[in-house]
């Protein structure tokens, strides 16, 4: 078992300054000039200007394998609405500030890390009211299950602030949303939602939906005490990768197992697929690894796929199946790999896995502390998780989709 070092790059020290009151909306002050945060700014603008192309295996993207399709039949017309009465709520400043062309390059700049300083409007610029316009539409677009762990993520960094003493960087309300494009039955728009440890990018076309990169994860996983005491995050995910893991055979778990080798590193040392699980490159190259899924067994399987699901289940019932249906088209081309940092395997084992295909990447990787108090940064620990799904071979955001569109309707 291969022992990783966790690097300090997840997640950089700056204030994001605002109100964490849930009563009134504020007049936010503006994210302090600390260095940190500005150069986690300026590395997320330049990538977002990079000519893109996707995640790939190896710096080209598989053409061909995504469509406009008549097939995705799931209205979104109450989408479009509940966009357009959260839109209607606002001020003309406040929507000056949230909107944005189709093809910005704000889709791409958006960060996990609580130090990056966010375009669009913050949930604490908003009166009470609007608030509930925007859990409305987070309600329309997301699961039930997708609306519970976004607004338990959104708690869980208010309790962050709780453990550190700094609501001024810690808040349920520092979460920012953008539109771009005009919310349209029948022409390309989208939304996105960004945030510590939340960050959901969410395309429209037609009745189609393409929702990633999404980003979710907490620090810490657990309210022991405050506003929040009992609220958890995270463990289905957890536990059905363990599961996944605990299945497999000894000879399969040694071709699972993910060596340095295997990883996208960066100079900080961190490694596990960063490119994709913290952002900064959109066109990392990523090739596969771990097992093969057509090699495992069909119970094996079975498990890989409500693995699959229980992060896809995030979007709304009918939008996911459609989503899986396009998973399990590739899922001979499916690889699961693993690594964990203890040498046992255990119920509290921390760990990282990927699932990859031409469609599909999903990564979950315990962290180590950074906010903290009392906590290692130098080795993972139970109470600090990211998790990344991508639609790989360019269409993330939907940019494979809205190229097509361009091609059949130029504007």
């Amino acid at each position: 078992m291969k022992k990783r070092p966790v690097g300090s790059l997840a997640c950089l020290a700056l204030l994001v300054a605002g109100s964490s009151s849930a009563q009134e909306a504020v007049t936010p002050v503006g994210p302090s000039s600390a260095s940190a945060g500005n150069r986690t700014t300026e590395l997320v603008h330049a990538q977002s200007l990079t000519p893109y192309v996707g995640v790939t295996t190896d710096g080209t993207a598989i053409e061909g394998l995504y469509s406009i399709d008549p097939a995705w039949v799931e209205p979104t017309s109450d989408l479009v609405q509940a966009a357009k009465d959260f839109l209607g709520a606002l001020t003309q400043e406040q929507r000056a500030k949230a909107t944005y062309p189709i093809d910005d390059p704000e889709w791409r700049r958006w960060s996990n890390t609580s130090s990056y300083i966010r375009e669009g409007l913050g949930f604490d610029e908003m009166t009470e009211g609007q608030r509930e316009q925007a859990f409305d539409l987070m309600r329309t677009a997301f699961s039930a299950k997708g609306f519970k762990l976004s607004r338990d993520i959104m708690r869980l960094n208010h309790h962050l602030g709780e453990l550190t003493g700094r609501p001024d960087r810690y808040s349920e309300w520092f979460y920012y949303l953008t539109f771009m494009g005009e919310p349209s039955e029948t022409e390309p728009w989208g939304w996105q939602v960004d945030g510590h440890h939340l960050v959901v990018n969410y395309f429209v076309l037609g009745n189609q939906v393409v929702m990633s990169p999404l980003f979710t994860g907490s620090e810490p996983v657990f309210a022991e005490s405050g506003l929040y005491k009992g609220l958890r995050v995270m463990e289905p995910e957890r536990d059905k990768a363990y599961a996944v893991y605990a299945s497999l055979t000894a000879d399969q778990r040694q071709t699972a197992e993910l060596g340095p080798e295997d990883m996208v590193a960066d100079g900080g040392g961190r490694a596990f697929g960063r490119g994709s699980i913290e952002l900064m490159e959109d066109n990392v190259v990523i090739p596969y690894q771990g097992i093969a899924v057509k090699d495992m067994t069909a119970g094996q399987r079975n498990l890989v796929v409500e693995l699959i699901e229980e992060f896809i289940s995030f979007d709304r019932e009918e939008h996911a199946r459609l989503r899986m249906d396009e998973i399990m088209a590739y899922m001979d081309e499916t690889y699961f790999g693993w690594d964990q940092w203890n040498a046992s395997l255990g119920p509290d084992d921390l760990f990282f896995f990927r699932i990859q295909s031409p469609v599909l990447i999903i990564e979950f990787d315990h962290q180590g502390a950074i906010a903290l108090p009392n906590s290692r940064s130098d080795i993972p620990i139970r109470e600090h998780i990211h998790t990344v799904v991508r639609t790989p071979n360019g269409n993330d955001y939907g940019k494979d989709l809205l190229r097509q569109h361009y091609e059949q309707y130029p504007h």
